[in-house]
């Protein structure tokens, strides 16, 4: 880019077709104009997927959020980054599907559930930037994540995503309204999240991160997740330092590097990208001792 003021990269995905150009356009979006925005939004997506019983006690079943969730959160992280940095089709955007696929495919997980973990994706971070970005999200924007996600889910198997944005807004909607309810094992996975998110900062600031991320959580989650409600003065002190941080972002000048791949954070994978492939990440085979009703059944062989 070689024009300068704030919203260069907003010209640039103007002149983008959002269908044909929609991994260009995502790639912009989260790498160069929203990364923090988006990582928040979507580790509050993956929060919301916990509301969901058949989702959560999966997960609570496999022990991996209680033994290695800062794992789990990094491999999730980097591997969708890899593929938003290289494209679903490059070769590491492959490599990190077929992470993402080995990981899926071994257990029982409905296609509904993977179609709405997968809506979840395309739809928080639209809500939170509309609440907390330095700018709303362009139409290009909001519709080429819409294509990048469906084509990501054709590639891990997800079977009748719709092809309207506003129709998987209402799929994700209905499913939410159809399926939220508490459960013991949500309880348990947003727990162990909560204390994940803690645990990135010093040990006096833990509670009140924990107050903030609940800040953050509408009551039909909190209500999923048998969690009480923050004070109201630390939702307001939350709300007015995202709003006044999106304020001094709209000052700053265009970034100029994406930031998908740096991940200096990640505690996994030190000095991730050097020396690792995306072949490196993604969760272990399950646990030995799992019931074998959360296995997925191997294909029955056919006559060919």
């Amino acid at each position: 880019m070689t024009d300068g003021g704030r919203h260069r990269w907003l010209r640039r995905i103007e002149a983008l077709d959002p269908v044909r150009d929609h991994h260009e356009i995502y790639r912009i979006s989260i790498g160069y104009e929203f990364p923090f925005d988006y990582q928040r939004a979507l580790e509050l997506a993956l929060l919301r997927t916990y509301c969901v019983p058949s989702i959560s006690a999966l997960l609570d079943a496999t022990g991996e959020f209680r033994l290695r969730a800062q794992r789990r959160y990094d491999d999730t992280a980097l591997l969708m980054a890899e593929m938003a940095e290289h494209g679903y089709d490059s070769p590491r955007g492959r490599q990190a599907l077929k992470a993402i696929n080995r990981a899926h495919h071994q257990y029982a997980i409905s296609n509904d559930d993977m179609r709405y973990v997968l809506s979840t994706f395309v739809y928080e971070p639209i809500d939170w930037l509309d609440r907390f970005g330095w700018r709303r999200l362009h139409e290009h924007e909001r519709l080429a994540a819409f294509h990048y996600y469906r084509a990501v889910g054709a590639r891990m198997g997800i079977r009748d995503v719709p092809d309207d944005f506003d129709a998987f807004l209402d799929f994700k909607r209905e499913y939410e309204r159809a399926t939220f309810r508490y459960d013991p094992s949500n309880q348990r996975i947003a727990t162990h999240t909560l204390d994940l998110f803690a645990s990135w900062y010093p040990r006096p600031l833990r509670r009140a991160a924990r107050l903030g991320v609940l800040a953050l959580l509408p009551a039909e989650l909190r209500a999923a997740f048998g969690l009480p409600a923050a004070p109201r003065w630390v939702s307001a002190v939350v709300t007015y330092g995202l709003r006044g941080r999106a304020a001094a972002v709209r000052l700053m000048p265009p970034r100029g590097t994406s930031r998908l791949t740096i991940a200096p954070d990640n505690r996994t994978y030190p000095g991730y990208p050097h020396g690792y492939e995306p072949s490196d990440l993604g969760a272990p085979p399950p646990p030995s001792d799992l019931d074998p009703k959360w296995l997925a059944r191997p294909e029955p062989p056919t006559d060919r």
